[in-house]
């Protein structure tokens, strides 16, 4: 009997996350085509093929509604899972070209795009609009570049302000790409210039962010014999991957 009465839970569940999930759909699609202020919730509630009733039940009014739709896309703007931690240059570098590669990929999906464009357009007759994007995606990004940041001051291998630093970092990442796709003057780059705008982000950054003096120890450089008995100087692995780093690109 308690088992027949969970599984029923289960599906009653199912069957609410469903529905849900086509309100959600309905509304966004609802707020792309007509607007956020034009579209009524009477039009969602007919479009999902739900009464109004099940539609507040099951989501809330359509500002809720808009904040679930924003907030679900804005979960895939954090760092992306099992990024190391910065131990040195290189994989501070490694970091942050993976979280750029991850936020032009997200941000400059054509539907991201369009909620961009959705805020602009009703920023007059409903600024909520700008303020959920403002807080449910922005600042996601933020806290999650600002996070990198931290580490790697804490770490001393950058010795700027983390807040500034994110600033500068997102500057460097985007440039005037967003303006491009808002206007529809540019397309969507391609993963490959994608990753290749994120190495030169990167390597823009850390140019403009040398390792602190003193940061750590430098080693002598060790020496070898050459083949006509001389010495010649063997570069660390510091100063390799510094050096790769920094070969133009």
């Amino acid at each position: 009997m308690a088992a027949r009465q969970a599984s029923e839970s289960r599906g009653t569940h199912d069957d609410d996350n469903s529905v849900r999930q086509r309100i959600l759909s309905a509304a966004f699609g609802a707020f792309m085509e007509r607007g956020y202020a034009d579209t009524s919730t009477r039009e969602i509630a007919t479009r999902a093929h739900v009464s109004k009733r099940e539609l507040y039940a099951l989501v809330g009014n359509k500002q809720r509604m808009l904040t679930a739709c924003i907030s679900a896309r804005a979960q895939r703007l954090k760092a992306p899972a099992g990024l190391p931690e910065p131990r040195d240059r290189e994989s501070l570098a490694q970091g942050l070209t993976a979280f750029g590669v991850r936020l032009v990929s997200e941000v400059s999906d054509p539907v991201v795009i369009a909620v961009f464009r959705l805020a602009i357009a009703e920023a007059v007759r409903a600024p909520e609009v700008a303020q959920i994007l403002d807080s449910a995606a922005r600042k996601i990004t933020r806290a999650a570049l600002t996070d990198i940041m931290t580490k790697a001051r804490s770490a001393r291998l950058l010795g700027g302000d983390p807040v500034k630093m994110t600033e500068q970092f997102a500057g460097l990442l985007w440039g005037d790409l967003i303006l491009g796709l808002l206007l529809r003057v540019i397309a969507r780059p391609s993963a490959s210039e994608i990753a290749r705008r994120a190495r030169d982000a990167t390597a823009a950054f850390l140019n403009l962010y040398p390792e602190p003096e003193g940061a750590r120890p430098r080693k002598p450089l060790a020496r070898k014999k050459s083949p006509e008995g001389s010495s010649a100087p063997l570069l660390s692995p510091i100063y390799t991957a510094h050096f790769r780093m920094e070969k133009p690109g």
